[in-house]
């Protein structure tokens, strides 16, 4: 399914291709909720990065997420890019060189109709901000970190893949 994103401000256009359109994955962590995040969470898709086709390249930007480790204590900074407009601040993507054939814009950066899931995927749930309450249906799968699928597994499960 080709999708077709833009930024608030409209500088930013892409297009990206997505066998994985179902806006079922909503990351509770402080790095989604911060940088991308309305009512406590982001939604990820999945797609191609070999698709990704932009418009207004100069006004993209990176933020690559400073992390400490709860274990030990240690900082360091996180692998994966992720691309907002440099001038109103939209999140448009995530990029990670540990999968460099992906991409995953989030969902509230995409213009095209995006499919109804049956079911969601609340993850990060460790990190949910106080102040959020989850609204889960009955059928949503529910992980305190990273749930036991991917997002292509979740698709074929449920038959969804494009």
């Amino acid at each position: 399914m080709l999708l077709e994103g833009s930024c608030h401000c409209r500088s930013v256009r892409f297009s990206v291709e997505s066998a994985h359109p179902y806006p079922f994955n909503l990351c509770y962590c402080s790095i989604c909720r911060k940088t991308a995040g309305g009512g406590g969470f982001a939604i990820n898709l999945g797609a191609s990065a070999a698709t990704l086709q932009v418009q207004g390249q100069e006004h993209v930007r990176v933020y690559q997420a400073r992390m400490t480790d709860s274990d030990t204590g240690l900082a360091s900074t996180s692998p994966a890019e992720r691309r907002f407009c440099g001038i109103c601040g939209s999140a448009l993507w995530v990029w990670d060189p540990r999968w460099p054939e992906l991409l995953h814009p989030f969902a509230s950066a995409i213009d095209t109709p995006l499919p109804i899931p049956p079911e969601r995927t609340h993850l990060m749930l460790d990190f949910k901000a106080p102040w959020v309450e989850l609204h889960a249906d009955p059928q949503d799968k529910h992980f305190t970190r990273y749930p036991d699928e991917s997002i292509a597994d979740w698709h074929a499960r449920l038959g969804l893949s494009v």
